[in-house]
């Protein structure tokens, strides 16, 4: 178990180990030397699971990618897939079998499914005549979520917003239902569940159903102490906005410029100092690998603040280093004893300040350009109802000299959501000017964004402008940038996210009743009840929401469609103020941008 894992409110690194053991005892299953081809979705997340070093341990003598085509394996007795249920990676798996040589040593096809098996990828492989090769095709039904911090945790499906509100495929809903069944028998039974959205009131109904299934067959295999004291799904329904608005912590912002990926960022190697005592030259086009999380003691410190405060803070951290190994003079034997004991951290912790300092500079360039500044501050104009629903120069400015596609589409849908749709003839303009710019292939996209609710006309509504009033969406004072914030306007310096606000909500002991008039503006039905757990743990019916106290509680916030990284440090700022009576866990289908959300909506181009 990692150990940074289990420092949480929750054991996450309950989550990691039972997971790792599913995977360690299939591959004890396979006989000898083996390797493993990753469908390039898993291959990521599973490195929170088990990392290289010690799938080697279990036999694995190299790992492949799962690609189309012929691959040349060496000589091993076990290959194994592991993939997701993708009739597409099925294709990939029959290009190998059918690409190997019979002349060499026979080996052993093994086949594992991730999250689960899939009826239909099993009778496409029997219609290719691949699935008899099989030795053995199992499930990894574990790890169906994946342990990114010790309040962190993501599922890692891509496309969970797109599947359920433009394809109408319920799939991934099953799944969360299942991840959450998975929680409560690590941590058992949740005594509150509350909701907002289409899919999260869906998910709740699937959960109960299966519970309730599950009744009557094993319950002892819940614990007997309950460790979370209130699950609250939302739904990305519920507040389109966020993920699209600019985030401004640090963590927030290396995901917008470089991007992160299983909590791990791909930097210039030549940005960097080489480490002392490396046999390993570093080449220009390398890059450097960074985990992002809590095992970084001075990442960890930074990560959630507003970037503007990032400076002072390894500034003052630096200083601190500096001096304590400064003291290592004029000292007695044992005090040097003690010193050289704990030089290693300061070391480790003196590297990680060389490098955060770098990454915040190469940040920097880009935040202090024209470029940047111009764009968050038309956002920021857009949210506070500056420019309403007419057609945005600066939109037509951008779209005029060509710039990327995604940051237009971006920029229009926060339009649209704030003005609660555009008018029909502002909307019709954006879009021919689109399809005149960059192509008449993009309408298909274009349809995607309007299934979704991120684009549409306007029908009379300005609920955004009560919520934004109500729910105090924007900063009323300049602490947006404070290094001492006072609210959780700081991650985008200006706006509050709506999400947080309606966690903020839910947490209280009267919900969100006192405020039913405003949330009903916000889309999709609410949930809020308590379980009764006098007789079991199982929910068997449903009680009032006061008979919760004051006191502080484990709260699971579940983001159904994804959530971001300023949203993440938003309910890390709650649970560490005096006042709150909630520690928040976070889990999500996916950690999204404004960016990579958008691409999840447009429709892939497919080369005739």
């Amino acid at each position: 178990m990692s150990a940074h894992l289990s420092r949480g409110k929750l054991n996450i690194g309950l989550v990691q180990e039972q997971a790792r053991k599913e995977l360690l005892d299939l591959l004890d299953r396979c006989q000898g030397s083996k390797i493993i081809i990753w469908d390039d979705g898993l291959s990521g997340p599973f490195g929170s699971i088990a990392e290289y070093s010690l799938l080697k341990k279990w036999g694995v003598k190299v790992m492949f990618p799962l690609r189309p085509g012929k691959l040349k394996l060496n000589d091993v007795d076990s290959v194994i897939f592991i993939t997701r249920p993708y009739l597409k990676l099925m294709n990939c798996i029959i290009d190998i079998i059918h690409g190997e040589d019979n002349s060499r040593k026979i080996k052993k096809w093994h086949l594992f499914f991730v999250p689960f098996k899939s009826l239909l990828c099993e009778e496409y492989l029997k219609n290719k005549g691949v699935f008899g090769s099989l030795t053995s095709v199992e499930q990894i039904s574990h790890c169906l979520i994946f342990p990114f911090d010790n309040d962190l945790m993501s599922m890692e499906i891509e496309s969970a917003f797109k599947e359920f509100y433009v394809e109408s495929d319920p799939t991934c809903l099953f799944q969360i239902s299942k991840t959450i069944v998975m929680l409560e028998e690590l941590f058992g039974p949740i005594k509150r569940i509350s909701g907002k959205g289409k899919a999260a009131n869906q998910v709740i109904h699937l959960f109960e159903r299966m519970k309730n299934q599950n009744d009557n067959s094993s319950p002892t295999k819940y614990q007997n102490v309950s460790q979370i004291d209130q699950l609250i799904l939302i739904d990305r329904e519920s507040d389109l906005l966020s993920p699209l608005a600019t985030q401004l912590t640090y963590q927030g912002l290396i995901d917008e410029l470089f991007g992160i990926n299983n909590s791990v960022v791909k930097l210039p190697a030549e940005k960097f100092a080489q480490d002392e005592g490396s046999k390993d030259v570093m080449k220009p086009t390398d890059d450097k690998h960074f985990m992002l999380n809590s095992s970084d003691e001075v990442f960890s410190e930074i990560c959630d603040k507003n970037f503007s405060a990032i400076g002072q803070s390894l500034s003052r951290r630096t200083k601190l280093i500096s001096s304590q190994i400064e003291e290592r003079h004029d000292k007695s034997l044992q005090e040097m004893k003690l010193f050289v004991a704990k030089l290693p951290h300061l070391l480790a912790v003196k590297k990680s300040l060389g490098n955060h300092m770098t990454i915040a500079e190469m940040i920097k360039d880009v935040t202090k350009s024209d470029e940047f500044g111009d764009l968050v501050k038309n956002e920021h104009e857009m949210i506070l109802g500056s420019i309403g629903d007419r057609i945005n120069p600066y939109v037509e400015d951008l779209m005029a000299h060509k710039a990327d596609l995604v940051k237009v589409l971006r920029l229009i849908c926060v339009q649209s959501i704030v003005s609660c749709g555009l008018k029909s003839k502002v909307l019709d303009q954006y879009k021919r000017d689109i399809i005149q710019t960059y192509g008449f292939q993009h309408i298909l996209t274009l349809t995607n964004l309007e299934k979704a609710g991120l684009l549409r006309t306007q029908q009379g509504s300005r609920s955004f402008a009560v919520l934004r009033k109500t729910l105090k969406l924007i900063s009323d004072d300049n602490s947006g940038t404070s290094s001492e914030p006072k609210d959780i306007h700081f991650v985008h310096e200006l706006y509050a996210p709506l999400s947080v606000r309606l966690v903020q909500q839910f947490v209280k002991p009267q919900g969100i009743r006192n405020l039913n008039d405003v949330i009903s503006l916000i889309p999709g039905s609410i949930a809020d009840f308590t379980i009764d757990q006098k007789s079991s743990p199982f929910p068997q019916r449903r009680g009032s929401i006061n008979s919760l106290t004051d006191s502080a509680k484990v709260v699971l916030v579940f983001f159904i469609g994804g959530c971001t990284y300023a949203e993440i440090a938003a309910l890390r700022f709650l649970s560490q103020q005096e006042e709150s009576n909630a520690e928040f866990v976070i889990a999500t289908t996916k950690i999204i941008n404004g960016n990579t959300f958008i691409k999840s909506l447009m429709e892939p181009l497919v080369d005739s």
